[in-house]
């Protein structure tokens, strides 16, 4: 979602092997002491979507329509991408801030230029708004 291929083409397999890892927050979807709410009563497709969206946001920024695309590229249904993605209660202002501090580590930004990049990306106008401010333009 923020320009790199190799993220979303290759999603690390092993989540504490990079060091670098960003710093979100998330349930470890394979503990077994997962603080996720209880998913009784979820088929496996949707638990593995859950897993799979988990996985990304610990290692990435995406909007919510974003990693819903991300998902749907490896297969998942619309639906299947959707309980994955919402079963996150992420913060989507929060991610769009952590994609606005990538594109700058990159690359030199107007302020409009990096609100309508982030609109690209599937943030909303707001979400997107908050981000390049929280970044710092």
């Amino acid at each position: 979602s923020h320009g790199c291929s190799n993220c979303h083409a290759n999603p690390p397999t092993n989540r504490h092997s990079d060091s670098n890892a960003s710093t979100n927050t998330y349930a470890d979807p394979y503990s077994s002491t997962s603080t996720y709410a209880d998913h009784g009563g979820e088929s496996v497709a949707d638990r593995n979507a859950r897993e799979s969206a988990a996985s990304y946001l610990e290692y990435s920024s995406f909007s919510r329509s974003g990693l819903i695309d991300q998902l749907e590229y490896e297969g998942f249904t619309n639906a299947q991408a959707e309980h994955g993605v919402d079963a996150q209660g992420a913060d989507w202002n929060a991610q769009a801030a952590l994609t606005a501090a990538s594109y700058l580590e990159h690359s030199s930004f107007s302020r409009s230029r990096l609100i309508t990049q982030l609109e690209f990306e599937g943030f909303t106008k707001a979400q997107a708004e908050y981000g390049v401010t929280a970044a710092g333009l």
